[in-house]
């Protein structure tokens, strides 16, 4: 078992879902499902198994989760990423057969039946119910309250189910249609969780029957009554129209989000994706955005409908997708968007939780850093990130990391005073040189290794600062991939990819690094946008809102370039005439205050 799987075996919740094991090349090797995900899950690494289990756990390498609310809900997502994933590991329902479906069929004189396929013939479909027996058991039920047709169209005479109240016989009795559409109706209302009136009815026959001493019907009815209880719960993994939907879900803590896709196709939930990456915007912003990237992607193709949460902005994504987006305020495409931000919640406190487990193992980690790279152990170590958006607002900050551990206290911010616009390179220089300046000067603390967030060009401005200082400190370099996850580790001169496994702990050491100084350079910049001049100067002028006033700043990068331009200049960037007017008469306005 390693380290990856103890550390998950950890965090898993006590929640009913599904769980998907795989192999060490990513590949989905076995679907289960579980009413407590924790402890089903960790009795796979726990005590002796079987041959068969056994060889299944030799093959794990990883595994991933997925929440739902109720133990049914988690039998019938079981089966469809089962028949979606086709995991070698799981035996395959044989005959290719599904959960059995309630189906009111669409006739004249509709019949009441139990199938295993759902198709696109107008009928209505009710289920899926992972206990066939009980679906059964409804089903004569609802036989006995409501006398669907079962006779065929052409009989002459009635039937036996006639003469025990379950049939009207229609053809032969010349019943009115009307009749079986309402009936079709009541039925409906009742398997959508209209049974109250059902139940009450139910339980007023069982105390009489019972009064009456006939216990065996006494005993029916409540019977009757247990099996209704068992199928009360709603499916929210499986929608009865075959839509095909995407249901989107996210959320945000401390500088990350986590975005959730939940798959829907041909009304079976087959499938989720789950991305996790900093945020820089407000965060509806920021997932405006990755629904934008998301649907550029080959592999993800637009469905007939998506459904976001309500706080996002619905026309934005209609314009994005340029499909139909809807925010459901209530029923059960509400409780698909809620499971998907639920699921969502859970991922992100995994990483942090992963990651706060991690420390427990940092010390070897910080030796095995330095035997890597061949140098002292770095048991201090300072790593540096800048935060920006089209250069306003451009800030840096530090982060020490001593003896594996974040040492909070020793952490710097910087607001950088030197570079116009947005030039990464140029404010690391500033950084490194008001950072290892300052303690050659004053005899301060220096680090044993700097971790550069980013890849060469930020360790060469690093290296080139310090060798004007005089200081030989040892810099590596953390480079990312395209999702913002830590990829490689640059070091040594020239510079080159240094060999680390993904699994070691030095490789979480150095993602832990990386993440903490993400996130707190994030957090600084967002103070720091919040109190900028420029947002301040600009306030309280009609017609110029937030959004203009970002467009103003990423046109002319500073205040003192929109005050040197003139009213059509100023209009030309996207701010309506006599809104730029007012605009640049506040700015000479505050500008012949401070002169004076």
């Amino acid at each position: 078992m390693n380290n990856t799987i103890k550390s998950k075996l950890e965090l898993l919740p006590d929640s009913p879902g599904c769980y998907l094991h795989k192999d060490k090349h990513g590949t989905i090797i076995y679907v289960g499902k579980a009413k407590n995900l924790k402890n089903r899950v960790r009795s796979y690494f726990r005590g002796s198994h079987d041959t068969k289990t056994e060889l299944l756990v030799s093959e794990i390498e990883d595994f991933e989760f997925i929440i739902t609310e109720s133990n049914i809900e988690a039998l019938v997502l079981e089966i469809n990423l089962i028949q979606k994933n086709k995991p070698r590991f799981n035996i395959m329902l044989k005959d290719d057969k599904y959960y059995p479906f309630i189906k009111i069929t669409n006739e004249k004189y509709p019949q009441l039946v139990t199938v295993r396929r759902v198709k696109k013939d107008g009928a209505m479909y009710f289920g899926p119910y992972p206990d066939a027996k009980a679906a059964n058991e409804i089903k004569q039920l609802l036989e006995r309250i409501f006398p669907m047709r079962k006779c065929g169209l052409n009989e002459k005479k009635v039937c036996f189910y006639y003469h025990i109240h379950q049939c009207l016989c229609p053809v032969v009795n010349h019943v009115d249609p009307q009749v079986f559409k309402e009936m079709s109706q009541e039925i409906k209302s009742f398997l959508t969780g209209g049974q109250d009136h059902i139940i009450q009815e139910l339980d007023e026959k069982m105390k009489k029957s019972a009064e009456q001493m006939e216990f065996e019907q006494a005993a029916e009815y409540r019977d009757l009554i247990n099996a209704i209880g068992t199928l009360r719960t709603k499916q929210r993994v499986m929608n009865h129209d075959l839509k095909d939907r995407d249901i989107f879900g996210y959320y945000v803590d401390k500088g990350w989000m986590c975005v959730q896709v939940l798959f829907v196709r041909q009304g079976k939930m087959i499938q989720r994706d789950v991305n996790l990456f900093p945020y820089y915007n407000e965060p509806e912003d920021d997932f405006l955005t990755y629904i934008g990237q998301f649907y550029q992607e080959e592999e993800h193709i637009l469905p007939k409908e998506i459904l976001i949460p309500s706080d996002i902005d619905k026309e934005a994504v209609e314009v994005l997708t340029k499909t139909k987006v809807l925010q459901p305020s209530r029923g059960e495409k509400k409780q698909l968007v809620a499971m998907a931000t639920k699921n969502a919640r859970v991922s992100l406190q995994q990483k942090f939780d992963l990651l706060e487990k991690d420390l427990e193992r940092t010390h070897g980690a910080v030796v095995n850093l330095g035997e890597l790279l061949g140098i002292p152990t770095p048991m201090r170590i300072e790593s540096f990130d800048n935060s920006n958006i089209m250069g306003t607002s451009p800030v840096s900050a530090m982060v020490v990391f001593i003896d594996g551990k974040a040492s909070k206290k020793d952490y710097r911010k910087y607001k950088i005073k030197t570079v116009e616009g947005p030039d990464d390179y140029a404010s690391m220089r500033e950084v490194i040189t008001r950072r290892y300046g300052r303690a050659v000067r004053e005899g301060g603390v220096l680090p044993d290794l700097i971790a550069m967030d980013g890849g060469a060009g930020q360790v060469n401005a690093a290296k080139a600062i310090l060798k004007e200082l005089g200081l030989n400190i040892p810099v590596a370099g953390l480079a990312k991939n395209g999702k913002h996850q830590t990829s490689e580790l640059l070091f040594g001169e020239p510079l080159q990819v240094i060999p680390l496994s993904r699994q070691s702990q030095e490789f979480f050491l150095l993602q832990r690094i990386q993440d903490e100084v993400h996130r707190f350079a994030i957090t600084f910049h967002r103070q720091v946008r919040g109190k900028n001049t420029f947002s301040s100067k600009l306030d309280n002028i009609t017609g110029l809102g937030l959004k203009r006033k970002q467009t103003l700043m990423q046109t002319f990068k500073s205040l003192k370039a929109i005050q040197e331009a003139d009213v059509q200049q100023v209009a030309e960037a996207g701010v309506p005439y006599e809104v730029a007017e007012r605009a640049l008469e506040k700015l000479n306005r505050e500008e012949k205050k401070s002169d004076q």
